[in-house]
């Protein structure tokens, strides 16, 4: 082993208006970028350890984060509902949990508005804009974000539940 630092890179927000290729190519660059970027900075015996999860993310709060992503993205911005806000500006993100908060309730939250979320995409065109003020993305654009988004959160889900009890996998 050795301690040669990995610098950070650049790391460009992929276009939110464009053709498929140039949007999923960009959102894989954006993804590439921020696998350099969080090991950037690690030594070796950092990067090579298996550090004990040092985060406050929780299974439940990830839900309820993925929850209200879905309805900011489509249902929100894209589609221009008037619904309340899921977050915030002094609880960003929607991972904190309430007491009366149940894993359950938390899992029927995310499906129903994942179902709203799908009636909204089957109901406009993938070049439509959204409609919600200082916005320009396209159906695309958001269905291409909500894929990294979800597929980041699953990893972390990954990492959180063989912490728990040891089950991995897809």
């Amino acid at each position: 082993m050795t301690d040669v630092a990995v610098a950070p890179v650049v790391r460009l927000r992929p276009p939110e208006d464009g053709g498929e290729r140039e949007i999923l190519s960009g959102l894989l660059d954006f993804l590439r970028a921020s696998v350099v970027n969080k090991v950037a900075g690690l030594t070796d015996e950092q990067a090579f350890g298996r550090p004990v999860l040092a985060s406050g993310l929780t299974p439940a709060g990830l839900v309820k984060h993925l929850t209200g992503v879905e309805r900011y993205w489509f249902s929100i911005d894209f589609a221009g509902h008037e619904l309340p806000p899921p977050w915030t500006d002094d609880e960003p993100g929607a991972f904190a949990l309430a007491p009366e908060d149940s894993l359950a309730e938390l899992v029927e939250a995310y499906l129903a508005e994942c179902a709203r979320s799908s009636a909204v995409v089957a109901g406009a065109a993938l070049d439509d804009r959204a409609r919600a003020a200082d916005v320009s993305f396209t159906l695309r654009y958001a269905l291409a974000h909500m894929i990294q988004e979800t597929a980041r959160h699953c990893g972390h889900l990954d990492l959180l539940r063989e912490s728990i009890d040891g089950q991995a996998g897809e």
